[in-house]
């Protein structure tokens, strides 16, 4: 029994625990994390101050503050000065998104796909590939040095992009999330802190889970980081760098505007915070905006990922990588890929020079704008953001149901989509909506079934 009495004290968190079983802040870590797991906590739950669960306990306070950061790098809490500990929104969340088979009873509107049916110009090139009689080379290593005319492509990709960049600073990735992978575990260290939107990509939440890096959410305003945040979290928050999506925002299918992507990459620039640009939706614009790292290049490492705007199975991305990062960076991708694939660096590389990735492109453009178009005349009575180019949606849930409640009932239904809930960082609280990809149903005969689903759903919560 605690030398306190907290008998009748109002407390959110009362654990009991065995002071036998050492170390201690490990057994109060470990039963604060099953009392989260287990729903006796529920996200948003604001803890009790570490001195007064130390006084309740009667321990030391260094104790509890191990606990609490034993829980807080696993993403389970969000500790915020002045305001206190939370448990996370998003401690329950599973940042794996895609499944290990497409559900065969549920119309895929969750993941988010390019169409399938623009692909013919990348078969017609691997095609002619396997005909040569040298095939056999692109079955063994890649080697850096043979690679040079390959990265003159990734240049011609990144330039239609919005960025301008040389090949002394391009390196090669097994696609984005292996890019961001890299470079968090070359340039952070476990308990490092990167700032991000309030809704971002579940693939950097988990990637930064593993390493022990922790995300903590900027403001935004209009769906953009706010630069006064951004600054504020800079000279406050002790955040070593940022994670962003100017293009088509995985979740919410915003774009940063120009002039708040000159501010951010000033900052950067002022207090020498590296940024990740997460690029992967640039070519889906046909005139993208100017890169943040056009007006940072020195801070910015800039991720060209093709899975999005080319086909999925090309696990290629090109990374624009300043010099002052490129050695540390260079070395975990090593690490980490060994080596591109020699096969799929040619065939992209082939593409671009030939200019067939233009097609392959447009041929996407044009099937996702009658996508949209079939989207916005089911949903045009709800507000669900986005534009004709974008190959997913945002779509704010009237009434109070929220994400997690509508994606279940979608599923119930037989469709797919994804909550807020999966996008949420940390003690931030989710917006009442859903991810809705218009590209990933196989037709536009399915993709119209699914919506009818969930305009159907939307109605009966008007």
């Amino acid at each position: 029994m605690p030398i306190n009495s907290f008998e009748n004290y109002p407390m959110s968190w009362k654990p009991s625990i065995d002071k036998n079983e050492k170390p201690i802040y490990q057994a109060l870590a470990g039963q604060l994390e099953q009392d989260i797991l287990n729903g006796v906590l529920l996200p948003g739950t604001k803890l009790p101050p570490q001195r007064e669960l130390a006084d309740y306990l009667d321990l030391n306070l260094s104790t509890i503050s191990k606990a609490f950061k034993v829980c807080e790098l696993k993403g389970l809490l969000s500790a915020t000065v002045g305001s206190g500990t939370f448990v996370s929104y998003d401690a329950l969340s599973n940042a794996y998104l895609l499944e290990d088979t497409k559900p065969k009873h549920l119309i895929e509107m969750g993941a988010t796909l390019p169409d399938n049916a623009s692909y013919e110009p990348l078969l017609l090139q691997l095609k002619s590939m396997l005909q040569e009689t040298d095939i056999e080379k692109w079955f063994g290593y890649g080697r850096a040095g043979e690679s040079l005319w390959q990265k003159d492509a990734a240049i011609k990709l990144i330039q239609r992009g919005g960025f301008e960049t040389t090949v002394d600073h391009i390196l090669f990735a097994n696609g984005g999330q292996n890019a961001i992978a890299a470079t968090l575990a070359s340039l952070c260290k476990p308990g490092d802190r990167i700032g991000v939107d309030h809704h971002t990509y579940p693939g950097l939440k988990t990637v930064a889970a593993m390493l022990s890096v922790q995300i903590v959410p900027i403001k935004s305003e209009n769906y953009e980081m706010s630069p006064t945040a951004f600054e504020y979290a800079c000279k406050n928050d002790n955040i070593k760098g940022s994670y962003l999506i100017p293009d088509y925002h995985n979740p919410t299918a915003s774009f940063m505007s120009v002039e708040n992507r000159k501010m951010i990459a000033a900052i950067a620039k002022k207090y020498k915070q590296f940024i990740i640009e997460d690029a992967s939706y640039h070519l889906l614009n046909k005139k993208p905006l100017p890169a943040v790292a056009s007006f940072a290049p020195e801070q910015v490492i800039y991720i060209a990922s093709l899975s999005k705007s080319l086909a999925p199975g090309l696990r290629l991305a090109y990374v624009a990588v300043p010099s002052q990062f490129k050695e540390p960076i260079s070395k975990a991708l090593y690490n980490l890929n060994i080596t591109v694939s020699p096969l799929l660096a040619e065939l992209t590389a082939r593409m671009i020079v030939s200019n067939q990735f233009e097609v392959l492109i447009e041929g996407h453009r044009e099937q996702t704008i009658r996508r949209n178009q079939v989207v916005n005349r089911y949903l045009a009575d709800y507000t669900c953001l986005g534009v004709e180019t974008g190959i997913f949606r945002w779509l704010l849930l009237p009434g109070k149901i929220t994400g997690a409640e509508f994606e279940t009932l979608a599923a119930q239904q037989g469709v797919q989509v994804y909550a807020a809930e999966r996008f949420v960082v940390g003690n931030s609280c989710p917006e009442r909506a859903v991810r809705v990809s218009v590209c990933a149903p196989e037709t536009l005969e399915e993709l119209e079934r699914g919506l009818i689903i969930l305009e159907r759903l939307l109605n009966d919560f008007t």
